[in-house]
């Protein structure tokens, strides 16, 4: 029985040097296109590892941030609110997410600024990174002061797309109080909402006057209040936030913080977990802008 050429061979051609000169070409041909599916998608790749750089967090310097209009020294220096402007602080820090694994640096110099109110209350916000800042709201009350509310604001680079969430809360959070004494404890609580993430968070839990220490800032010694904040998180996001923070006994104004906050929010891709590690400390009691 004879055998049938291969499909799409003549049988005179078969054994020719034409059909080897064609095999040949069809083979140089396959290998040409396969070669230019590797190199697009090592260009993706390529284009993504850039972007992912690129999108990186980056330290923020006092130029690049804008100095607050109004009065620099504050109305009634015997209250609790130091004067405004944008001062030095130097730190370290990171933020990290286990889903995709990711995590982006703080510091080391983290330009702070406070800025006067209308109401009396005055805000300090501090730049951790290009990707990451936080403010808070103090109001002067009864001798001591209060943390009226804050936000925070995060963005993170995946390369292909990035990702930015704004959280708001308000709160009803003594921190410095006219009469306290070392080992008094009291309540902190805060609510708020955060863009991307359905629901309220609840921020709770006890707060403890540690006791009045001296810090040296910017060679000068300086009276500091030390406290040591618990805080259990519940709602649309769980975990937990312990820091100590130093104010200024004479201003009210930030020296020192040292914390460790851990959330776990549920996402399209499942449950993610974050955790922040940082501390960050004023290198002047003089504004630079």
């Amino acid at each position: 029985m004879a055998t049938r050429p291969a499909r799409h061979e003549r049988p005179s051609d078969v054994g020719t040097p034409a059909a080897d000169g064609a095999l040949a070409h069809r083979r140089r041909r396959r290998w040409i296109v396969a070669g230019v599916v590797v190199v697009a998608v090592l260009a993706v790749g390529a284009l993504v590892a850039v972007r992912w750089i690129r999108g990186g967090a980056r330290t923020v310097m006092v130029a690049d941030v804008d100095a607050p209009s109004g009065p620099t020294v504050p109305a009634n220096p015997t209250v609790l609110r130091p004067p405004q402007g944008v001062y030095l602080y130097r730190g370290s820090g990171t933020d990290k997410l286990d889903k995709p694994p990711k995590e982006q640096s703080q510091g080391p110099t983290m330009p702070g600024t406070v800025a006067q109110q209308s109401n009396g209350c005055w805000s300090f916000r501090i730049e951790y990174s290009t990707n990451h800042w936080q403010s808070w709201e103090y109001c002067p009350a009864k001798g001591g002061l209060d943390e009226a509310g804050g936000s925070s604001f995060q963005r993170w680079n995946f390369g292909v797309m990035t990702n930015e969430t704004t959280s708001t809360f308000r709160c009803n959070s003594p921190t410095i109080k006219a009469d306290q004494h070392p080992g008094d404890v009291w309540k902190q609580r805060c609510t708020g909402t955060s863009t991307g993430v359905h629901g309220t968070t609840h921020s709770d839990g006890p707060y403890r006057f540690i006791g009045t220490e001296t810090l040296t800032i910017g060679g000068q010694r300086v009276r500091a209040y030390h406290y040591r904040r618990n805080r259990t998180t519940s709602g649309n996001q769980t975990g937990t936030e312990r820091s100590d923070i130093w104010f200024s006994a004479e201003a009210g104004m930030p020296l020192r913080n040292v914390r460790r906050l851990e959330a776990t929010s549920s996402t399209v891709i499942g449950k993610v977990h974050y955790t922040e590690d940082g501390e960050f400390e004023l290198t002047s009691l003089r504004p630079k802008r």
